[in-house]
């Protein structure tokens, strides 16, 4: 089903259910489609709150994974939110990252899955020519397990951005940031308990880098889904939601 998007001044949101709040943060090519899945199933426990972020609209200094998380803390106070779940993928997971270390007062737990900020295989070197339609598709069905989830849908909408001129500067400005800011031992000021759900076959951030994150931020749990890439989430749904129930159920009140 659709859900209305909200707005409250500048910013634009879904929020549905009631409960403690789980914010949800996409990823560089992520959309809300992403989490329509997780949103159905969530929002019968919990307030599920997804920002639309303005990954195109900052200006050129504040596109960073810091601006982007900057705009995430501004949109929680706004909205009043406290004890946050926050889950991320990819940049999504990054964002969740820098936004845990700047405000650990404001997090309840952090979930990852696939994020980037310690290692990405991006579009790095070879980021696409404009109008490559068929490398754009490849590039698309790489996200996934099954190369069938790159729906036609899927690579338009990727097609639409990278062919944008000024959005194809702010994927890269946004690439190029993640890269720059990698978190590495400071991860370990993380106290929030940490889910981290991964895509055994996840080839852009692969499961060394779970292990990765596992070692450093020193409150986590890794379960790892078989068959599954880079965004859990959309490609095995249900045993996704499975996980992070469970854990979620572990850090709710009542």
């Amino acid at each position: 089903m659709e859900y209305e998007i909200k707005h409250q001044g500048k910013f634009k949101f879904i929020e549905e259910g009631e409960g403690e709040p789980l914010v949800l943060l996409h990823g560089l090519f992520g959309a809300l489609s992403n989490f329509r899945d997780l949103l159905d199933y969530f929002k019968h426990y919990y307030k599920v709150v997804i920002p639309i972020l303005p990954l195109y609209d900052l200006t050129l200094l504040e596109t960073t994974v810091g601006g982007l998380a900057k705009f995430v803390n501004r949109f929680v106070e706004a909205r009043g939110y406290e004890q946050i779940h926050l889950l991320g993928n990819s940049l999504g997971g990054h964002m969740a990252l820098i936004y845990a270390l700047k405000h650990p007062e404001a997090i309840k737990t952090v979930i990852l899955t696939g994020s980037s900020g310690l290692f990405e295989n991006g579009m790095g070197e070879t980021y696409p020519k404009r109008g490559d339609y068929e490398y754009i598709r490849k590039k698309t069905e790489l996200t996934f397990y099954n190369p069938e989830m790159a729906t036609k849908e899927l690579v338009d909408e990727v097609f639409e951005i990278v062919n944008n001129r000024l959005k194809a500067i702010k994927v890269i400005a946004l690439a190029k940031s993640a890269i720059r800011h990698n978190l590495g031992e400071e991860l370990r000021e993380i106290k929030a308990p940490t889910m981290l759900i991964w895509g055994k076959n996840d080839t852009i951030t692969p499961p060394m880098v779970a292990e990765e994150f596992g070692r450093l931020i020193p409150n986590t749990e890794l379960a790892y889904i078989n068959k599954c890439g880079h965004a859990p989430m959309m490609e095995v749904p249900d045993e996704f939601n499975t996980v992070l129930h469970a854990f979620l159920k572990k850090h709710t009140a009542g």
